[in-house]
């Protein structure tokens, strides 16, 4: 994704709910970004610009920062912890300039994940935020270019922090299934549930994943689009079932 992205972007203007600070954070507009593909994982890939890349709102005056669905919602409490372990240990970031690149991206998730931790985020944020970071370094990956200095070792480095990061997502998302109510980060159960069977299938937990998929499938509540993405996975399972010699 060569080239700036500066003419799809603009700054949109936001209140810290922890300092009242206003400042803005930059945000796709509407219609700039065009879908080219949806990844099995329900990863979103789109012509020339990232929209991962600005999912973080972070204050640059107190450090809290989350994912923008996130961003609006501190409990007293939570206000308490980020103003005492996040705030007087940050130090804003150097991300200014026309766009975001990767890097600055990621160190934006970076302090988000921090922001969890200490207001002792719900798991679903946790995976949410787990499983976009993970897409944000498949797309870093795929961004390379193939002739650069150190190419497969970049690759292979990103690729182990993509994996890293899915099985936080998988197991933060399990662990959500069986304590919070739906709809979960804007998602329905169905979609919940295929999101853990494609990472089920990612981890070799081929059996979980052979249920959840099922379960889908016959579900009144998955759309059909949904139904029809679970057939496809349930395909690549057997697949990959087989390769590993375990049968069904």
């Amino acid at each position: 994704m060569a080239g700036s992205n500066a003419d799809k972007l603009f700054e949109k203007k936001y209140t810290c709910p922890v300092c009242e600070n206003n400042f803005t954070a930059k945000t796709v507009r509407t219609g700039k970004a065009r879908l080219i593909r949806t990844d099995m994982d329900l990863r979103n890939v789109y012509e020339d610009i990232e929209p991962l890349k600005y999912d973080i709102i972070l204050c640059p005056k107190c450090g809290y920062g989350a994912l923008a669905r996130f961003f609006p919602n501190v409990s007293s409490i939570q206000h308490k912890y980020i103003s005492e372990k996040i705030t007087p240990n940050f130090k804003p970031l150097q991300d200014e300039g026309e766009d975001y690149t990767y890097e600055q991206a990621l160190a934006r998730y970076k302090v988000a994940f921090a922001n969890a931790v200490v207001k002792m985020a719900k798991f679903s944020e946790g995976a949410y935020l787990s499983l976009k970071t993970a897409w944000l370094y498949r797309s870093y990956k795929e961004s390379l270019d193939e002739t650069m200095t150190g190419y497969e070792a970049k690759c292979e480095k990103l690729e182990q922090e993509e994996k890293s990061h899915l099985r936080k997502a998988y197991d933060y998302f399990v662990k959500a299934v069986s304590k919070e109510e739906f709809p979960m980060c804007g998602m329905d159960e169905p979609t919940v549930d295929y999101i853990i069977a494609v990472l089920a299938m990612e981890f070799g937990d081929y059996f979980d994943s052979s249920k959840l998929l099922s379960k889908i499938i016959t579900s009144y509540s998955a759309s059909p689009r949904l139904k029809d993405r679970a057939r496809d996975a349930k395909e690549e399972l057997a697949r990959r079932m087989k390769d590993a010699g375990v049968e069904e």
